[in-house]
């Protein structure tokens, strides 16, 4: 078993730098856990939505100005973030009339963070441009 490879074999971040992972005789997630965990990236895996967490871990927006970051319609953003609401992914609260929306969870930050800040590291080292995403509507 070569290091990093997790135990399958395959090589895996598990290993790297910066990158432990699960100790070697971890047992493996619950189905519930497993459940859950597929619920919440399924969520961010829609490109508009995972542009709002990556925005909202930026720091709190209110709907209409995350409409503006994103590229997005209001009632579609508005829809998106009652989602990621109801999964726990955003929290909101209410200053006068606007409602703020926020990541409070520190490991979403991080996973939105990690998978983004290495797709646009790589693309930078492969010479290829990043692009911008800009959601048109949706």
């Amino acid at each position: 078993m070569r290091p990093g490879s997790g135990g399958s074999g395959h090589p895996g971040i598990q290993g790297r730098p910066g990158h432990p992972g699960p100790p070697e005789n971890s047992a493996d997630p619950s189905s519930d856990v497993l459940g859950q965990a597929a619920e919440a990236f399924g969520l961010l895996a829609s490109p508009v939505r995972l542009h709002m967490v990556w925005a909202l871990a930026q720091g709190e927006s209110d709907v209409t100005g995350l409409a503006e970051r994103v590229g997005g319609a209001l009632p579609a953003v508005s829809q998106h973030l009652t989602k990621l609401k109801l999964a726990g992914l955003v929290r909101s609260r209410r200053e006068g009339r606007r409602q703020v929306y926020y990541v409070d969870d520190p490991d979403i930050v991080t996973v939105v963070r990690l998978m983004v800040g290495q797709l646009t590291e790589r693309a930078e080292q492969a010479g290829a441009p990043v692009r911008r995403h800009r959601a048109a509507g949706a």
